[in-house]
């Protein structure tokens, strides 16, 4: 991991450090690993490493970049509606993934775990389009970014 080109601490706006169930157990699972290994280079920001603070408002995703101070370089928004239909598909195909493993064969497991990974692959390249221009992410970074994105969007339309 670069060590000025990264983040070093992620927030979640509305989220306690806390929770039950499978999606609270793959948000802490992508935040350790986006806290272990990133490339995160907000265009024109002085040199990091950076706290983000992700949040949706009002139907907007809010990037707030920050110094390790917690004072805030740079907020980016941007409109959830790109995002929306991927992110339908793809709480589907996790709550069917979910399902399956409770009682399909290891053949259907599969099958839909594979479609799950191309969905979120799909959700990950968007993300990196719409920041383009904004903040430079590789292409893991931006899986483990969408995936906390998802929990977010998540809650927020529950």
């Amino acid at each position: 991991m670069s060590e000025t080109f990264c983040i070093a601490s992620i927030e979640l706006a509305g989220f306690n450090a806390a929770g039950e169930g499978q999606a609270d157990h793959e948000r802490r699972v992508a935040v350790s690993d986006l806290l272990d290994s990133n490339y995160f280079a907000p265009d024109g920001a002085p040199e990091g490493p950076y706290g983000v603070r992700l949040a949706i408002e009002d139907g907007r995703l809010i990037i707030d970049v920050r110094n390790l101070d917690g004072e805030s370089l740079k907020a980016h928004v941007f409109s959830m509606g790109p995002f929306r239909g991927v992110f339908k598909d793809y709480f589907m195909i996790c709550d069917s993934y979910h399902e399956a493993v409770r009682d399909a064969s290891l053949a259907q497991i599969e099958a839909i775990d594979m479609g799950r990974r191309g969905v979120h692959n799909e959700g990950s390249e968007l993300l990196r389009e719409r920041l383009k221009g904004k903040i430079d992410v590789d292409f893991e970074t931006a899986r483990r970014l969408f995936t906390l994105i998802g929990a977010l969007h998540r809650r927020a339309v529950a």
